[in-house]
């Protein structure tokens, strides 16, 4: 399995290039940008510039290992309103675009959202139709993305949707289509369940693997914390991967609440690196 890290792991007020330079020192071998309104890869971002981000990450001797997003929270595909949708489905179509420019072969998509606590005022959706819109959502972008061999790795995240691996498994399925698998987020899945039940279940359709760790004590979205301070039993995720014969990017994600350092907030980025090399070192 190859180490990567997301952007959102880092200060925001880092500019790239210096996010870049951390993660290598940190022993990194990849790296997980996102689009995002007004960032280094955004929905207008031309030709050159996604080009000046590859060749950034080149200079640094590290991979782009997928591309993340959070435009999606406030774009539900599964909204009432069709333009939400389409603003949704245009981000999607971007993201692709922005993937096969930089080299990148799997991007995080979150299909549609129920609800979300953590979100003031967000929609709530019949889950029926919350379904129904999201295999429309994914399937409207398939062809664009077996075109440019882009991978659309469907996220377990916070949204009240696709609850347990089996849903997951059906939905990814439902497509017949290699283009359309699972970006697993082993923290996300400890609140209510075992992150090493899901990856059996899911075998195959892995496309990307999401660190992070969760506190079931705390049950919110406070409780996530550094790796190997939560509840994730790592032993028997590793060896769950393992046996699906997973061997592609896992990737840190150390978002907040999680808190950066008050002072020397690279030392975060080291820590996480030694703590995945144990954790896949380890079994």
């Amino acid at each position: 399995m190859k180490k990567s890290i997301n952007i959102w792991s880092f200060p925001p007020e880092w500019d790239l290039a210096r996010k870049l330079e951390v993660a290598a020192e940190a022993g990194f071998a990849g790296f997980e940008p996102d689009l995002s309104e007004h960032g280094p890869i955004h929905l207008g971002s031309s030709a050159a510039e996604l080009a000046e981000v590859r060749g950034l990450a080149e200079k640094h001797g590290l991979q782009l290992s997928g591309l993340a997003t959070g435009l999606y929270w406030a774009a539900n595909a599964a909204s009432a309103d069709p333009a939400v949708r389409e603003r949704a489905a245009e981000i999607l179509r971007r993201q692709i675009e922005c993937a096969a420019a930089l080299g990148i072969d799997a991007i995080l998509v979150i299909p549609g959202v129920v609800g979300a606590d953590f979100i003031p005022g967000a929609e709530p959706i019949p889950y029926d139709l919350a379904y129904e819109r999201a295999r429309a959502f994914i399937a409207g972008a398939l062809p664009l993305a077996a075109r440019h061999r882009v991978h659309l790795a469907v996220e377990n995240v916070w949204n009240k949707f696709l609850l347990s691996p089996l849903e997951m498994r059906g939905f990814i399925d439902s497509f017949g289509s290699e283009w359309v698998g699972s970006y697993f987020d082993v923290g996300n899945a400890v609140a209510t369940g075992y992150p090493e039940h899901w990856i059996p279940l899911l075998g195959s359709r892995l496309r990307r693997i999401h660190f992070k760790d969760f506190r079931r004590s705390v049950g919110t979205i406070h409780g996530f914390v550094e790796l190997l301070s939560g509840d994730v039993h790592w032993p028997a995720v590793v060896a769950a991967l393992r046996a699906a014969n997973y061997a592609g990017w896992v990737t840190a994600e150390m978002i907040p609440p999680v808190p950066f350092y008050k002072h020397h907030p690279e030392v975060l980025i080291a820590n996480t690196a030694r703590a995945m090399d144990a954790i896949l070192s380890g079994g």
